[in-house]
């Protein structure tokens, strides 16, 4: 696990789905590669693995937390917890061994909420796109 990561992310393995993460001016950009060892693989579906939608839109939350606090907007300790997700479209199955691209726009940044937006890309190809709200705390 990449130390960067660890510290910009409460997350951990099995449900952590960040690998590295820039920024280049007001975008976030993020990598994972999804293994064969993911663990959500042995039942979706065994005989031809997908990553699940759902994790998909969790991948791109995580980067666009991860972004945020790389650009110092979001402190350390804080949390932040889905609330909503909207405009959801998956374009194209992502596969084991395939990395996923997370491009994030923040909409919204508060001390109370965040509102971004993404799209995941594998090579160049749009996968999955969405925008989502997340409330802020601390622990």
């Amino acid at each position: 696990m990449n130390a960067e990561i660890e510290e910009l992310l409460p997350h951990r393995t099995p449900f952590l789905f960040v690998d590295d993460v820039r920024t280049e001016g007001d975008l976030i950009i993020a990598n994972h590669t999804f293994t064969e060892e993911e663990f959500f693989f042995k039942g979706h579906f065994p005989r031809y693995p997908v990553v699940p939608g759902v994790i998909l839109v969790e991948t791109m939350a995580q980067s666009g937390g991860a972004g945020l606090r790389k650009q110092g907007i979001l402190a350390g300790d804080t949390l932040f917890f889905l609330a909503s997700v909207d405009k959801v479209k998956f374009r194209r199955q992502v596969r084991p061994g395939q990395t996923v691209r997370s491009e994030i726009t923040n909409l919204r940044v508060s001390s109370k909420m965040i509102k971004q937006a993404g799209k995941a890309y594998v090579e160049d190809e749009i996968a999955a796109e969405a925008e989502w709200l997340c409330l802020v705390g601390s622990p």
